[in-house]
């Protein structure tokens, strides 16, 4: 009775716990081009290099659009106010920068 008893508790822990799975995505196709973008943060700048002809759109961490900038040279430097904030260049990159 007893070995009942723990495996039907065994099996309902089991069948109760969560169950977290984790998943790689394989991202092809423009997303490759990033290594000749370069985004690089200093003092309350944003330089960013190597996007000539796209649009930059700045959100805050909220998700908000905070502001769109087209690049029309070879590097373009947005001045940004204290906070977090996530670049998005074109459908090329996107990443999180944070101004101290």
């Amino acid at each position: 009775m007893n070995k009942k008893f723990y495996i039907l508790a065994l099996c309902a822990f089991l069948a109760t716990s969560p169950v977290s799975l984790m998943a790689e995505e394989l991202i092809e196709g423009p997303e490759s081009e990033t290594s000749t973008i370069s985004i690089a943060v200093i003092g309350n700048k944003v330089h960013i290099s190597g996007a000539n002809g796209e649009t930059v759109e700045i959100f805050n961490i909220a998700g908000v659009k905070i502001s769109t900038v087209q690049i029309d040279s070879a590097e373009k430097v947005i001045t940004l106010s204290k906070g977090c904030y996530i670049i998005k260049i074109g459908s090329i990159a996107t990443r999180k920068i944070a101004i101290r």
